[in-house]
């Protein structure tokens, strides 16, 4: 797996660099926003680990810039803010998945291992599956969502969470549902991140809310 680390923190940068060469990854680095964007011109990554407060080109432009052009990569968030509200900022841009400092080095490297397999179980899709509940469109195949005909423009996690209240078709997916089906890193798997991914789900839903939240019982599409 080729990984890109975009990151202006010198020793911080080639100390991740370093610890992933050891465990087998092909690993570039660039230090600001316009250094990434014009490396990822000419060169192909599977994760891009995109530091947000770059100098130069900002964070969020170049995770922005990557998804308007579709550029297949998987983009890992790195953040000095943790809040409820930044999470949500950093998926709305098209994050694939997001990571607060400071964090552990076991606890990057199980995220990128988890952007991997996420990759290849996505290459490995066959067959055309539709989702519906009322005006919610789902195309499993093609990882596109409407809403009343209309695109919606879901990060893969929204995608994956809408996709089992889908499957619910009407009944409740807990917390613990969701976390099985949808995260697959260890690390990831609390209450907080559900509700993030769930009040993302509900803000590009718009009114009336779909979503119906039950203590005790969990989520379902009403």
């Amino acid at each position: 797996m080729r990984l890109l680390i975009v990151e202006d923190d010198g020793p911080l940068a080639e100390t991740l660099a370093s610890g992933l060469r050891h465990e087998g990854y092909l690993v570039d680095v660039a230090r600001d926003g316009a250094e990434a964007l014009a490396w990822l011109h000419d060169n192909d990554a599977d994760v891009v680990i995109l530091d947000r407060d770059l100098p130069v080109v900002h964070g969020d432009t170049v995770c922005r810039a990557l998804v308007a052009e579709g550029n297949p990569a998987r983009i890992l968030m790195l953040t000095a803010a943790s809040s409820l509200d930044s999470l949500v900022d950093g998926f709305d841009l098209g994050a694939d998945d997001y990571l607060a400092k400071p964090f552990a080095y076991v606890e990057l490297r199980a995220r990128i291992q988890a952007l991997g397999r996420r990759e290849r179980a996505a290459d490995g899709v066959v067959g055309a599956s539709i989702l519906e509940r009322g005006d919610l469109r789902l195309d499993l195949r093609r990882q596109v969502a409407e809403h009343r005909g209309l695109p919606l423009q879901l990060t893969p996690k929204e995608l994956g969470v809408l996709r089992e209240l889908l499957v619910a078709d009407g009944a409740f997916r807990t917390t613990t549902n969701l976390l099985d089906a949808v995260w697959d890193d260890p690390f990831d798997r609390s209450t907080d991140v559900v509700k993030v991914v769930i009040h993302g789900l509900r803000r590009k839903l718009g009114d009336p809310d779909l979503i119906e939240t039950v203590p005790g019982f969990g989520y379902r599409i009403r």
